[in-house]
């Protein structure tokens, strides 16, 4: 399994919109029992109507969230994560996401995670603080975008 190193920590705890409250010691827990996982650029992370089984937290590259109702896709990052909702809701993804350049990524099960947090109760609750987070702040990113798009009358 992967172990971290302190610049893929810094890359992932520096992220403000990554997991934002998971400790030194929750990052190696996780890189511990994570699989590196690698992307050409095209290559796609998560498929829109398939389950993840797990998480992507991005070490490089870029990709893109690929959302048929929006305009401007959003792009994720180094520190950033994604396949987080389909992890949630243990349901198929909504979107896809897509490389847009060459990506590096831990990726973490299901069922590895869930042992992890049964094991680190805490760990646990900073991970699903700081997805609860990410969530809300793209919530009201989306929001405010269509509040200052112009209204289509029809």
């Amino acid at each position: 399994m992967a172990k971290i190193v302190e610049q893929e920590r810094s890359v992932l705890s520096s992220s403000k919109s990554g997991l934002i409250y998971l400790t030194a010691n929750d990052w190696a827990l996780i890189a511990d029992k994570a699989g590196r996982v690698y992307f050409n650029k095209g290559d796609i992370l998560v498929h829109k109507g398939r389950r993840t089984n797990g998480i992507y937290l991005l070490l490089s590259g870029k990709a893109r969230v690929q959302i048929p109702s929006q305009k401007l896709l959003p792009a994720i990052g180094p520190g950033q994560i994604c396949g987080e909702m389909s992890f949630l809701e243990d349901a198929p993804a909504s979107a896809s996401v897509t490389a847009e350049t060459e990506v590096e990524s831990y990726f973490i099960d299901r069922a590895t995670l869930n042992g992890l947090f049964e094991l680190f109760p805490h760990l646990g609750s900073r991970f699903y603080r700081s997805l609860a987070m990410n969530l809300s702040r793209r919530l009201r990113d989306l929001i405010e975008s269509d509040a200052t798009s112009p209204v289509s009358l029809k």
